[in-house]
């Protein structure tokens, strides 16, 4: 039987899952593939832990050029994460011929378009199904399952540390520092956590998700990014009043002339399917014009899922190879004369309705200042709690709103926040209800 070589650079958390699925189901993948894919090469700085896989030492090495410069290695995997060594190592693997499976979203977000140019030029292919969703099918569904559709909407879960840490929060009412010291202690969030709750983790997905959805260059910088680090547990319970569970979601929608590319904590009704999606899990809601509404969710990240999905792409990569049928399918599902830029929106230009908390004195004519000032900018309000609630020596007034322009509601909370009897700078979160 025809074997396929694979050279994997990393021996971490995703590196030993893949290296334990390419062992332990050697023979499901051979019936499926009809050729065997052989682990040649493992390297990794250190190749002397446990990994709790049982690999034979002799496939080890700390030499990462050798592994990649090596002719019989057909397929080199790079799960090093970050942007160097990781970017040169690539380059080089494509230079030599060699097709490259990757996990790196943050290095595809940042030079993807370098890498898949490169890679084009070179005649081999690039999989990062394992990017975007860990283990969930993402990539592959929008590039060849709807192929036949223009894509209308994103709406994702991208990040499991974030839902994680707003579930807590949510069903505990737990503060945001306590529930991240949780996450911490239980591996779901790194030492420093700022990629993962500052929602930068979700925009370098985001990213990678624009460019196989609307066939545009990849660019970072045009996704508006917020994170979840100021979300308090009273709005929470305001929020539940209201009817609403929030979540870190990654937001794109294409209306014909631009595209919209935002990640923020964003309320939605909390009978959606989304609002459902707990704990560490992802998902992505997508509306085609032809296929309607679906949702892909599963596990976002983790040694096995992750490890399923770099899998799925060295199957995928080898039988392209043994048929001779390399750029069947694009890397970014469309043809590269069709990858064009696009406007991206900015977030001012946003049409979307609001949830408000002001902190605001408790006196007569409060309430009339504020909504004065929101009328004046054409923001209209659709419902309004007044709470008797002294929080910090201000009352809680909370106001869902009617759709409104960004950069109008920006304007008029500067122009509230200047007021003497406001206490503290206003909270503002989207709503978003695509039902």
């Amino acid at each position: 039987m025809k074997k396929i070589r694979i050279g994997l650079l990393g021996f971490g958390t995703v590196g030993s899952g893949t290296a334990k699925i390419l062992l332990d189901n050697q023979d499901v993948i051979e019936s499926r593939l009809g050729a065997g894919l052989e682990l040649k090469w493992i390297a990794d700085l250190d190749v002397k832990t446990d990994r709790g896989v049982s690999v034979d030492k002799r496939i080890l090495t700390t030499d990462a050029h050798m592994v990649i410069d090596d002719p019989a290695v057909d397929i080199v995997v790079e799960l090093i994460g970050g942007y160097d060594p990781a970017k040169s190592f690539i380059l080089r693997a494509i230079e030599k011929g060699k097709h490259v499976v990757t996990a790196n979203k943050a290095l595809l977000a940042a030079h993807g378009d370098e890498i898949f140019s490169a890679a084009s030029r070179q005649g081999v292919e690039v999989g990062f199904e394992a990017s975007v969703g860990g283990g969930i099918p993402l990539i592959r569904s929008i590039k060849e399952g709807l192929v036949a559709n223009r894509i209308e909407g994103l709406f994702g879960i991208l990040n499991g540390t974030a839902n994680y840490i707003l579930t807590k929060m949510t069903d505990e009412g737990s503060p945001f520092a306590d529930v991240l010291k949780e996450a911490q202690a239980l591996g779901y969030a790194e030492a420093d956590p700022t990629f993962d709750v500052e929602g930068i983790d979700a925009a370098h997905k985001l990213t990678i998700l624009l460019s196989i959805a609307y066939g545009v260059p990849i660019d970072f910088k045009a996704v508006s990014t917020e994170g979840i680090s100021r979300i308090t547990p009273l709005d929470i319970r305001f929020m539940k009043e209201f009817g609403y569970r929030i979540k870190l979601l990654a937001i794109s929608k294409d209306d014909g002339e631009a595209i919209e590319a935002r990640v923020h904590p964003t309320l939605i009704p909390e009978d959606s399917l989304l609002a459902n999606v707990n704990e560490a899990y992802n998902a992505l809601y997508l509306k085609g014009d032809a296929v309607g509404n679906i949702m892909l969710y599963g596990p976002g990240a983790g040694m096995m899922p992750t490890g399923s999905a770099v899998v799925s792409d060295l199957v995928d990569v080898a039988r392209n190879a043994l048929k001779g049928a390399i750029g069947r399918v694009p890397m970014v599902g469309y043809q590269p004369g069709s990858v064009k830029p696009r406007r991206i929106k900015a977030i001012e230009e946003l049409d979307t309705q609001y949830y408000f908390r002001f902190s605001a004195d408790d006196r007569p004519g409060v309430l009339s200042k504020i909504s004065g000032i929101l009328g004046k900018h054409d923001i209209s309000i659709k419902s309004v709690h007044q709470k008797g609630r002294d929080v910090m020596g201000a009352v809680p007034i909370v106001m869902i709103t009617h759709e409104a322009r960004e950069s109008s509601v920006k304007s008029a909370l500067a122009e509230i926040d200047r007021l003497a009897v406001v206490r503290d700078k206003t909270v503002l979160i989207r709503i978003e209800d695509w039902r």
